[in-house]
C-alpha cells in the first residue's frame, strides 16, 4: 500500500464511528487478533517490546472499549489470559474494510 493510500485510509477512520487507537493500541488489537495465544500481559510487552506498564495502559483502554477483555484462567487463577471479543473482531472488520476501500482509491485513480 503506498503513502496516498495509507493517508486515505488514516482520514476514512477519522471520518468514521471507529475509535481513534493509537499505534500501540493497534498492534496490540492486531497481535491479539493474529499471532497464536493464548496471550498475556508478560507475553505482549515480550513481542511488542514494551514494558508490562505500557501494555497495562493500552489494555485498560481496550478493555474499556470492548475489544479485548481479561479472563482468568480456569486451571491456574493467577493467570490472566487477554482475549479479543466480538466487538474488537467487528472493529477489526470495518478497518480492514476501510483498508481495502482506500486501497481500491489507490489503485484506481
Amino acid at each position: 500500500m503506498n503513502s496516498a493510500a495509507w493517508m486515505d485510509c488514516r482520514t476514512s477512520i477519522v471520518r468514521s464511528d471507529l475509535p481513534d487507537l493509537t499505534n500501540r493500541q493497534m498492534a496490540m488489537v492486531l497481535t491479539v487478533a493474529l499471532a497464536p495465544g493464548p496471550h498475556t500481559v508478560r507475553g505482549l510487552a515480550q513481542r511488542l517490546q514494551v514494558s508490562k506498564p505500557v501494555v497495562t495502559r493500552a489494555l485498560n483502554k481496550l478493555a474499556a472499549l470492548g475489544y479485548l477483555e481479561r479472563k482468568r484462567d480456569r486451571n491456574d487463577g493467577r493467570n490472566i489470559f487477554v482475549e479479543m471479543t466480538s466487538a474488537g473482531a467487528d472493529f477489526l472488520e470495518q478497518f480492514n474494510q476501510l483498508l481495502g476501500d482506500a486501497s481500491g482509491r489507490a489503485r484506481t485513480g
